[in-house]
């Protein structure tokens, strides 16, 4: 087979993968990278081979621009206590107590094993954002480990390439020092920069698919400019996404955005889907070089090593919020956490492609690369199955699954927002004005704090009925011919984008889950 034929092959049995996932409620990352290990092992598979480099570019830079873009800057500053606990504190210890198992029982050169740690220690942006969108979880949670997932990556990545200068350079000299020292604040001026920039183009493309196609170019251009130059990639991803969220608002388009968002849906989904089937597909390349002696070794270590990421996770964050809970600086103004939350994102620590890609990059002559690879997988594989086949049943047995808020801030905001709309209209008169001024009070009585929902539902009933008829209307206009393609393709959006605004809020987004 090709590699196109392969590559239809395997998103065929990814369809019918996430509907068993869908249907008896395993997170798809976990069933697709447990079935890539079965199709891999599998007489006459294909071989597919990820370039480290290129797999990092093609698959972390979008999900980190999906997820950054929708992660306010203002969540970083309201939870930046519990994100440094966990992007920092949580990698460099989980680093290290991998490293202390490495030189213990496997006999690694310490830097070899601090360079393990490093692979192995942050939790993976895609895994998390995949897993997460399946599990109804508390939305403050939620926000502290999308936080953690697009931070946690530059600090393993630094000291990383820290621990692999030893390997090249038999150290850290002062050059490299202090490109690792400007490395982050780099990276974050970098996509200020850059988001600047952009700016300056966006307005030439907006509202064309050539604009879409610019959205992609620039996310990963930007992930390879970054990489360049060497700085962190990461944060320079993330702080280019955040810059343009905060512009993007009222400049762009409805219909734009509109598009915009489901391309990058679509796309971003694609793309994950891949990346956790293509990784089950490595397990080939890293089990046919060891003897089974050796791969008995190698998965016994390998299993320390889950373990140990798992404990050490665990117990720092339980830790933290012990002290957060007592000790008001260390979380501020957030509500005081609990020990369920804290067990909960404890719990949440799943590894993915950062990961195996990392472990993929080392070179030939690495000390035991063999058994860090195999290791690395063996971690991303442990977590996404363990931790991803418990969070929904934990998340019930410690009764957070109704603790989203997200109803109460719907209907608060709403509430404003129709009090705005009318304020608007009060020296408005006409039919147009009637016709705004009483969705919007239909909108504000439903929301008030002691509101009636009933006059809501009413409207979106009216609507859909009234909006059914009206498709089938100009449906029998198109067939007998009093419309035309173009026409008629102007009139179903419109119809479309009046069926969106009075659709219940589930109904709104479409997702795996």
């Amino acid at each position: 087979m090709t590699i196109f034929e392969s590559i239809v092959a395997l998103l065929a049995v990814a369809v019918i993968l996430l509907q068993a996932s869908r249907r008896i409620g395993v997170p798809y990352p976990t069933m697709l990278a447990a079935a890539g290990v079965g199709l891999a092992l599998v007489p006459g598979a294909p071989q597919v081979r990820l370039d480290p480099h290129t797999a990092l570019a093609l698959f972390i830079a979008p999900v980190l621009v999906d997820a950054a873009y929708d992660f306010p800057l203002g969540a970083i500053r309201r939870y930046w206590r519990p994100l440094l606990a966990l992007a920092v504190f949580a990698v460099f210890l989980s680093a290290g107590a991998v490293a202390w198992v490495g030189v213990r029982f496997a006999g690694l050169p310490l830097y070899a094993a601090v360079t393990l740690g490093a692979i192995v220690s942050p939790p993976d942006a895609a895994a998390a954002t995949a897993v997460l969108s399946s599990v109804q979880m508390p939305r403050r949670s939620v926000s502290v480990l999308k936080g953690e997932s697009l931070l946690n990556d530059a600090s393993a990545l630094l000291l990383f390439t820290a621990a692999m200068s030893f390997h090249h350079k038999t150290g850290v000299d002062l050059q490299t020092a202090i490109q690792l020292g400007i490395a982050a604040p780099a990276g974050i001026l970098l996509g200020i920069v850059l988001a600047k920039l952009n700016r300056h183009i966006t307005p030439f493309i907006t509202g064309t698919l050539g604009g879409n196609i610019f959205e992609f170019v620039s996310c990963f251009g930007i992930w390879i400019i970054a990489d360049r130059l060497r700085v962190s990639a990461v944060l320079c991803v993330v702080a280019y996404a955040m810059t343009i969220a905060r512009s993007a608002g009222l400049a762009t388009p409805a219909r734009t955005r509109i598009q915009s968002f489901a391309v990058w849906a679509v796309a971003v989904f694609l793309l994950n889907v891949l990346a956790f089937l293509l990784m089950g597909f490595q397990a080939r390349a890293i089990v046919a070089g060891l003897d089974a002696a050796r791969l008995r070794e190698a998965a016994m270590f390998a299993g320390a090593v889950v373990v140990v990421l798992i404990a050490v996770r665990v117990a720092w964050v339980l830790i933290y919020v012990t002290a957060a809970a007592r000790i008001h600086a260390f979380r501020g103004d957030n509500p005081r956490p609990t020990l369920a939350r804290g067990v909960l994102i404890g719990w949440s620590g799943m590894r993915g492609l950062v990961t195996l890609a990392t472990a993929f990059a080392l070179p030939g002559d690495f000390p035991q690369r063999d058994l860090i690879v195999l290791t690395a997988f063996a971690v991303v594989l442990a977590t996404l199955i363990l931790q991803g086949l418990s969070l929904a049943p934990l998340v019930r047995w410690l009764k957070l699954d109704g603790e989203d808020g997200l109803a109460a801030e719907l209907a608060s905001a709403r509430f404003a927002l129709a009090t705005t709309g009318l304020a608007s209209l009060k020296a408005q008169s006409g039919p147009a004005a009637d016709h705004w001024r009483a969705s919007f009070e239909v909108t504000k009585a439903a929301a008030a704090p002691d509101g009636d929902p009933h006059p809501l539902a009413a409207k979106r009933k009216v609507g859909r009925v009234a909006l059914r008829r009206q498709r089938e209307r100009l449906e029998a206009l198109r067939r007998a011919g009093e419309v035309d393609a173009e026409a008629f393709l102007i009139l179903q959006e419109e119809l479309d984008f009046q069926d969106v605004t009075i659709s219940d809020d589930d109904e709104r987004q479409i997702e795996e889950s």
